[in-house]
């Protein structure tokens, strides 16, 4: 069977292939959670900033601190992020930072499905939020609306069926409305609720779509690291005749996502 681990070592390479759209997708889910401003957010899982600079553009936030548990991505939101409400730390989902009197949003995009152990990591979201406090995640659909890692995968596992097991519509069954709002009820917030976000994902060619995955961070580029040239060469191919065109060439999808938020009673 393919062995593969998810790299995520090296930011720059996360945000051509990843970042542009979770950054559009951030911009969403602040507007979709519609909380208040002067609020202290915490952003859990952070990875290069998307979610707190998109909190600082749009939740007018008291202020924001981003965790990750790896250093790379803490120093480029570091470096991207300037705003002066923001800070980051390095920290993973068990060790998420105190803050005295509390957090009053705990937020997390993209994130919640890699943690180790989902339900922990939401309680422990809810350990440091103040009574009140909204708790929330947003994760790709990767196993409906998600459609160019959706495509991706499918090619793979056609030529490789053991690609099945790396696909993160396989890997992460959390990332459903259903288990999503079962998790927060477990966890004991109160008053669920779970939306579906669609932001349009437009690659102006084949090696817009293609060459990002060649940067080894994430689950889709760490996989295509570890096929041979010969392999990698199919691979394109076969994505390059597949994919759909527009009249101008481009590769127009669109990248749906759940948002699933609660409070603490």
């Amino acid at each position: 069977m393919t062995e593969s681990r998810d790299g995520w070592s090296a930011g720059g390479a996360y945000e051509e292939f990843m970042g542009r759209w979770s950054r559009r997708l951030a911009r969403s889910f602040v507007t979709w959670l519609d909380l208040p401003a002067g609020l202290h957010w915490l952003d859990a899982g952070c990875g290069t900033g998307a979610l707190t600079a998109a909190i600082c553009e749009g939740a007018r936030p008291a202020s924001v601190l981003g965790c990750d548990p790896s250093p790379e991505f803490i120093h480029y939101a570091r470096a991207h992020c300037p705003d002066a409400r923001a800070s980051f730390v390095v920290a993973d989902d068990q060790s998420l930072p105190v803050r005295p009197g509390e957090y009053q949003s705990v937020a997390s995009l993209l994130a919640l499905n890699f943690f180790p152990n989902h339900l922990a990591a939401v309680r422990k979201m809810a350990a440091v939020s103040r009574r009140g406090a909204t708790i929330s995640a947003c994760v790709w659909d990767y196993g409906g609306r998600m459609e160019f890692l959706r495509r991706f995968w499918d090619a793979a596992i056609a030529a490789d069926p053991d690609a099945r097991g790396l696909d993160e519509g396989t890997r992460f069954p959390i990332c459903r409305l259903e288990a999503l709002r079962e998790l927060f009820g477990a966890a004991g917030l109160v008053e669920i609720s779970v939306g579906l976000l669609d932001i349009p994902t437009v690659f102006e060619s084949f090696a817009d779509y293609w060459d990002p995955l060649l940067g080894g961070t994430g689950p889709a580029p760490t996989y295509v690291a570890s096929l041979d040239s010969r392999r990698r060469a199919a691979l394109a191919r076969r994505l390059d005749e597949t994919l759909p065109r527009d009249q101008d060439g481009r590769i127009a999808l669109v990248a749906g996502a759940w948002a699933v938020r609660g409070n603490l009673a």
